[in-house]
């Protein structure tokens, strides 16, 4: 691509301007730290829009689908890839920690740590058991669930409204064209917010650099270094082989979602590419149907990126407080996160809120320890969302293959076109 054509492309400006965020947060971090209300703004733009999409493409999807036998097949089967997945993700992450070891010799008393920054992170943590997060998952009402933007909740709704609307048969169709007509101009509003991402981006960015520092990376770089190269582990390998075997190149298809990972990245956050995501999957030949059950349910669920840090950092921050794991003890830590690490979603600092739940259901890990990982936790943050959107995609190809719901030749060439 010529340099003109890079610069009119979403992700060339992104790029851009994640990099003069940098160099603005790293030269004048008063200047960058103010940028903040830049990434936010953005973000918000994107949650008010994120609920109705899902809304509209579920239930357009479902309604289409030809009844709720097949969505209930779909459904099981995604939940268990999702599993095998995030399962992959947490071993693998566990696996890469041992091996290098990056807390071993810090030596830190959990007793002198300053706990006063992550308190509401502790509490939040803690009180969150397994019934509360399947609770959860149903809104007091549909009103509130579309208010606060809980993706679990709006599906769940737009699931049940989505089956009733498919019950009703020709009487419901005029209304499931009227909903199907609304994701059309919702999806032109989405064309527009992207038009901000590089701004988005850059303020992101310059505060992320501003507040926490270069140094701040320095200091617990091996961690950091260490949770990428796994990311990168995950993603070329498990991630790899399941594309290899449901018959699509994985290094094209990153290249054809480019411009929202470089907009995930930008904001350290899958959630600012979920309406796009989904957008591009339809474009490329997956039934909506699929796309609007696996994609907003993986971003609860199939967190991938989020499992390799919460298993890292948990082993990691019991390295550097010299608490014994072995293997039993991280077995145990295994289990537990496989239930912990499927409510990182819909909350500020959902990750941090897990990896304090997780360190307090193991009863050996200090949770004072969160402290320790809180001033690098941006910068692994950026990993975890392009993790995650990647991730999420290739579920969505994988489930629409195996459901039969995969257009081949529309896949193909929207990968060429890609390159």
């Amino acid at each position: 691509m010529h340099a003109r054509g890079f610069f009119k492309s979403i992700y060339g400006q992104v790029l851009v301007a994640t990099v003069i965020g940098v160099v603005l947060g790293h030269f004048y971090p008063a200047a960058g730290a103010a940028m903040k209300p830049l990434g936010d703004a953005f973000i918000k733009l994107v949650r008010m829009i994120v609920g109705p999409i899902i809304f509209c493409t579920v239930v357009a999807g479902i309604a289409g689908a030809g009844g709720l036998k097949g969505l209930g097949r779909t459904g099981l089967v995604t939940l268990i890839y999702f599993e095998i997945v995030t399962t992959a993700a947490l071993l693998i992450g566990l696996m890469v920690v041992n091996v290098i070891k990056p807390g071993a010799g810090m030596n830190i008393d959990p007793a002198s740590l300053d706990t006063t920054a992550i308190t509401q992170y502790v509490t939040a943590g803690r009180s969150q058991t397994v019934t509360d997060t399947l609770l959860s998952i149903i809104p007091s009402s549909p009103v509130d669930a579309f208010a606060r933007t809980d993706i679990l909740q709006v599906l769940f709704f737009s699931v049940l409204f989505g089956v009733a609307l498919s019950a009703m048969g020709d009487k419901g169709r005029p209304v499931t064209e009227a909903i199907d007509r609304l994701a059309q101009v919702l999806f032109r509003i989405v064309g527009f917010i992207m038009h901000v991402a590089p701004l988005g981006a850059f303020g992101a960015m310059a505060f992320t650099i501003g507040a926490f520092g270069v140094r701040t990376l320095a200091q617990l770089g091996a961690l950091v270094a260490s949770f990428w190269l796994t990311c990168l582990l995950f993603v070329a390998v498990v991630l790899g082989v399941v594309a290899r075997l449901t018959g699509f190149s994985l290094w094209r298809f990153i290249r054809y979602i480019r411009e929202e990972l470089f907009v995930a990245f930008g904001t350290s956050s899958s959630e600012t590419v979920l309406p796009r995501l989904m957008a591009r999957l339809e474009e490329a030949g997956v039934d909506r149907s699929i796309v609007g059950l696996v994609v907003p349910a993986g971003y609860s669920f199939n967190l991938d990126g989020t499992a390799v840090y919460l298993s890292m950092a948990t082993v990691f921050i019991a390295q550097a407080t010299n608490t014994p794991l072995g293997v039993p003890e991280q077995v145990g830590l295994l289990a537990i996160l496989l239930l912990t690490s499927k409510g990182a979603a819909g909350v500020a600092g959902a990750a941090l809120v897990v990896l304090a739940g997780t360190l307090a259901a193991t009863n050996q890990i200090p949770v004072a320890g969160v402290a320790l990982v809180l001033g690098i936790h941006r910068f692994m943050g950026e990993g975890m969302a392009v993790t995650n959107t990647i991730g999420n995609g290739v579920a969505a190809l994988v489930i629409a293959k195996w459901s039969r719901k995969l257009d081949t030749g529309r896949l193909k060439k929207a990968l060429d076109s890609g390159l």
